[in-house]
């Protein structure tokens, strides 16, 4: 123990925490699940990471300087948006780039303010601003890559209740409107459920880590607090603005023309051509919502 009265780990002492593994493999063997490989891989992929990180940062903070704090940035907010694309194929160019704009931009400003205005220390400063853009871009690809999820499942699971509408005329925005709303809830629902049960159910992880370095627990609070303050924020904004923003990517909003929008609903490998006359001898008026419909099918017009 040294001096600040944290446990030094020995790498034969770290290592037993790998044991606790052979725990969640025979859990899976016995439930069926197929997914041991791809538990040993993300284990091996996420120590080789973290190691890695671990030696980039340390030195870093030994050589402070602009360039590596703005690389190091650029790093994170390029693989969180890789990974939430990749997580959903599909998307038009329009809409990724407005998903990146999203994670970019939202992550940036909330960063900013956070470093500058509450804790009042430089941007490029390495120390705050490395350590605080991880948990905020990270918290942010999870939101939005559960909210973009789930709003292609709900457009793949209503597909005829979406182009019986288009077909009797209602307005692409007046259907995908709900249907963003719903996944931007489920977007900040896993944000939101750790604010709830914080410090009752759970003690975070920064606040954590500063207590074991020493920090008094009344400072590592506020710290707390204020972080997920800051990831609510950076999570809503950016899920907000690469759903509702993103929406509109899949229809023409002058000609109320909606290609893409249709391709996004279809299946990979079923791109099948719509035809408007189908829609009105197929689906009675009961299966529309209260959205308003205008005696018009040129709005579901297929290539």
């Amino acid at each position: 123990m040294n001096s600040g009265g944290v446990v030094q780990l020995q790498l034969w002492q770290f290592s037993l925490i790998y044991l606790l593994l052979i725990i969640v493999i025979a859990i899976m063997k016995k439930s069926g699940v197929e997914k041991t490989r791809l538990l040993v891989v993300a284990s091996v992929k996420m120590t080789v990471q973290l190691v890695i990180a671990g030696l980039v940062l340390s030195y870093i903070f030994q050589n402070p300087n602009l360039v590596f704090v703005v690389v190091y940035l650029a790093v994170m907010i390029g693989f969180a948006v890789h990974r939430v694309l990749s997580g959903n194929p599909g998307l038009n160019r329009r809409f990724q780039a407005i998903i990146a704009a999203s994670i970019a931009l939202s992550g940036v400003f909330v960063l900013a303010y956070f470093v500058c205005a509450v804790v009042g220390e430089n941007i490029f400063n390495p120390q705050y601003t490395i350590p605080l853009a991880g948990m905020l871009i990270g918290n942010t690809m999870t939101g939005i890559s559960l909210g973009i999820k789930t709003f292609r499942e709900s457009l793949q699971g209503q597909k005829a209740r979406v182009e019986a509408l288009l077909c009797f005329g209602a307005s692409p925005r007046a259907i995908l409107q709900p249907l963003a709303k719903q996944a931007l809830e489920t977007a900040l629902l896993p944000t939101l459920n750790s604010m709830v049960g914080m410090g009752i159910v759970s003690l975070p992880g920064m606040m954590t880590g500063q207590i074991l370095s020493g920090t008094m627990p009344t400072t590592a609070i506020l710290y707390q607090i204020a972080v997920m303050i800051a990831i609510c924020t950076v999570v809503t904004a950016a899920s907000f603005g690469s759903l509702f923003l993103g929406m509109h990517t899949l229809y023409d909003p002058k000609t109320k023309y909606c290609d893409g929008f249709i391709q996004l609903v279809k299946k990979p490998g079923r791109f099948q051509t719509v035809q408007a006359f189908c829609c009105v001898s197929n689906y009675s008026t009961q299966m529309l919502p209260e959205i308003s419909v205008a005696p018009s099918f040129t709005s579901c017009r297929s290539t």
